[in-house]
C-alpha cells in the first residue's frame, strides 16, 4: 500500500464533475449547498498522505485486504482457453466490495463532524457496509431499501439490524433500488446539518461517481500487483459485472490506461432485451438525466424511467455509473450482457467447480467468461472480478428454480 491517492489520471472527472459528456450535478437547489460540501471535504482530504494511511490501515486490519487472486484451475480446464483467475472480493468483510467505499466514506463524514449515516441498498451488501462501518465508528444508520428487494435478500436486511441499523422499506415505484436512492435524497434534503449520504455505488451527482471510484480503486491497484507476481505480465482482459458499476470502476481503473487489456462490463439481461425485462442500459438504453447525472437509462420516448429486471437485485438498477458510459462512448470498454438462466447456470458451475458460492451479480461475470474463454486460447489471461458471495442468493435460487421446474 502506498498512502498515496490512489490514481495516476486526477483529470477526470472534471472541475464540473463530468466524463467526457457524463456525469455533472442535475439536483435540486436543496442538494447543492450539501454536495458543494462534500466536494470540499473530499478535495481537502484527497491530497493528505495521513487520510489515506487511515483508510488503508482500516483496509488491512478491518477489512481483512489485499483479497486474494486465485487462478480458477478447475473453472479453466473445463472451459479449455482462457486462463481464468478470479479477484476475490467476496473474502472481504461482510461478504463484497461494498466495503471498501463505506469505510472510505465514513472517515469523510467523520471529518465534516456528520454523526448521522443514510444509505440506499439493492441487494444489501452496500447496506450491510453502511450498517458496518456505521457500527464501528459510533455513529447512527439509517438504510432505505425497495421493499420488493427486501423481501428477495432478507438475509441481508437481518444482518443490517443486528448491526444496529434501522432498515426503511421503500414502496414507492418498482420497490427496487432505483426508489430507495430516491428516499435517501429526500431524507439527505431534510438533515443536511448532522447526516452525510453514504451512496453506495459509482453514481449519482458529482463528486459520488469519482470519491466511490477512488475508494474501489483499491481492487486495480492489487489485482494489478497480484498478477504481474504471478504471471510476470499483464492479463489480456479484465471481465466484470455492472449494475452501478462500482466494483468494474474498481478493477478496470487499475488497467485503463493499458490500452491493449480488454475491459469488459457485463449488465444483467433479464428475461429478454425488452422494455422492463432486463436491466442492460448499454443495449436497451440512451443518455439521460436521472438521479443527479447525466448518463444511460433505460427511457421510454418520453423520457421517462423503464421498469427493470434481473434476478440479481445489485444489477437491477435503471442507470449506470457515468465513467462507464464515458468508457462506453470512447470504446475503451466493451458493455455487454448475461440472461438470468446463464447467469444462475454460471452459479452452479462455479460452486461445483471451485467450492466459491458466488454473489449473483458476480455470476453475471462468470457466466460472460465462460462463453468467451474457450474462443480466446490458452495464452490468454483473464480476470474476472467476484465482487462478492453468494450466501444472500441463496433462496432467489430455489426460488428461481422451483418457478423453473
Amino acid at each position: 500500500m502506498t498512502n498515496n491517492p490512489p490514481l495516476k489520471n486526477e483529470s477526470l472527472p472534471d472541475a464540473h464533475g463530468y466524463f467526457g459528456d457524463f456525469g455533472g450535478r442535475f439536483v435540486p437547489d436543496t442538494l447543492m449547498a450539501p454536495l458543494l460540501e462534500l466536494e470540499k471535504a473530499y478535495d481537502e482530504l484527497y491530497g493528505r498522505p495521513e487520510f489515506w494511511r487511515e483508510y488503508e490501515s482500516l483496509l488491512k486490519h478491518f477489512i481483512g485486504r489485499e483479497t486474494p487472486l486465485q487462478h480458477a484451475a478447475r473453472l479453466s480446464a473445463h472451459l479449455g482457453g482462457a486462463k481464468i483467475y478470479l479477484k476475490r472480493e467476496d473474502l472481504a468483510h461482510t461478504g463484497a466490495h461494498k466495503i471498501n467505499n463505506a469505510i472510505g466514506q465514513i472517515l469523510l463524514a467523520r471529518h465534516m463532524g456528520k454523526t448521522r449515516i443514510i444509505a440506499e441498498t439493492g441487494a444489501g451488501q452496500h447496506g450491510v457496509a453502511t450498517a458496518t462501518a456505521a457500527a464501528a465508528f459510533g455513529m447512527r444508520c439509517v438504510v432505505y431499501m425497495g421493499a420488493e428487494d427486501m423481501a428477495r435478500q432478507a438475509p441481508n436486511v437481518y444482518r443490517m439490524r443486528l448491526l444496529g441499523a434501522e432498515v426503511v422499506a421503500v414502496n414507492n415505484g418498482s420497490r427496487t433500488l432505483k426508489d430507495a436512492v430516491s428516499e435517501a435524497m429526500r431524507d439527505w434534503v431534510g438533515n443536511i446539518a448532522d447526516t452525510h449520504y453514504l451512496l453506495g455505488s459509482a453514481l449519482g451527482p458529482h463528486p459520488y461517481p469519482r470519491m466511490v471510484r477512488d475508494f474501489q480503486a483499491i481492487i486495480g491497484r492489487e489485482a494489478r500487483a497480484q498478477v504481474m507476481e504471478a504471471e510476470g505480465r499483464l492479463p489480456d482482459s479484465i471481465v466484470a459485472c455492472v449494475g452501478g458499476g462500482s466494483n468494474a470502476i474498481g478493477i478496470f481503473s487499475g488497467f485503463v490506461d493499458d490500452e491493449n487489456i480488454k475491459l469488459i462490463g457485463v449488465e444483467a439481461g433479464g428475461r429478454q432485451i425488452a422494455p422492463g425485462e432486463h436491466a442492460a442500459r448499454f443495449a436497451g438504453g440512451s443518455p439521460g438525466i436521472f438521479q443527479g447525472m447525466k448518463t444511460f437509462i433505460l427511457q421510454d420516448e418520453n423520457g421517462q424511467a423503464e421498469p427493470t429486471h434481473s434476478v440479481s437485485a445489485g444489477l437491477d438498477y435503471t442507470g449506470v455509473g457515468p465513467e462507464h458510459a464515458y468508457l462506453h462512448a470512447l470504446r475503451r470498454a466493451e458493455y455487454t450482457h448475461v440472461n438470468d438462466d446463464e447467469a444462475v447456470a454460471a452459479f452452479h458451475l462455479l460452486s461445483r467447480m471451485e467450492g466459491i458460492i458466488p454473489a449473483l451479480e458476480s455470476s453475471h461475470a462468470v457466466a460472460h467468461a465462460c462463453k468467451i474463454a474457450k474462443g480466446l486460447g490458452e495464452k490468454h489471461l483473464m480476470i474476472v472480478n467476484l465482487s462478492g458471495r453468494g450466501d444472500k442468493d441463496i433462496g432467489i435460487i430455489q426460488k428461481y428454480e422451483e418457478e423453473k421446474a
